[in-house]
C-alpha cells in the first residue's frame, strides 16, 4: 500500500479546533480518516517550525490520498500539503528503468 507524508498547519481557526479537541483527539480523527479511505495511520506528531502537524499514513492509492487533501485544505482550517514516500527497493526499481531523457539545451 503507498505510503504518505502530510505536512500541516493550521489556521489560527485550526489552533482553536486543537485546543478545544486536544492532541489526542486530533490524532484519533487523523486515524479514523485514514482507515474510513482503507489506509492505516502510522506515525503523528506536532512539531515546532512551518508545519504543526506531521503523519505518516498508508492509503490504497493515489486518489484517496488526493480526496483526502482536497477535503482536508477545502475546509480551510488546515493547509496540507502530501508527499508520496518511496521504498528503497522501489528506488533500485526505478533506478534499473530506461529514461529517454534529453537535458535543456543538449
Amino acid at each position: 500500500m503507498p505510503k504518505y507524508l502530510w505536512q500541516a498547519s493550521y489556521t489560527s481557526d485550526g489552533v482553536k479546533g486543537v485546543l478545544q479537541d486536544g492532541g489526542t483527539g486530533r490524532r484519533a480523527a487523523i486515524q479514523k480518516l485514514a482507515e474510513g479511505l482503507g489506509g492505516r495511520l502510522e506515525a503523528f506528531y506536532f512539531a515546532f517550525g512551518s508545519d504543526d502537524v506531521i503523519v505518516i499514513a498508508d492509503l490504497p492509492d493515489q486518489k484517496s490520498a488526493a480526496a483526502l487533501g482536497l477535503a482536508v485544505n477545502a475546509d480551510g482550517r488546515t493547509r496540507l500539503k502530501t508527499v508520496v514516500l518511496l521504498t528503497p527497493e522501489e528506488i533500485d526499481q526505478a533506478a534499473k528503468m530506461s529514461v529517454d531523457y534529453r537535458p535543456p539545451g543538449a
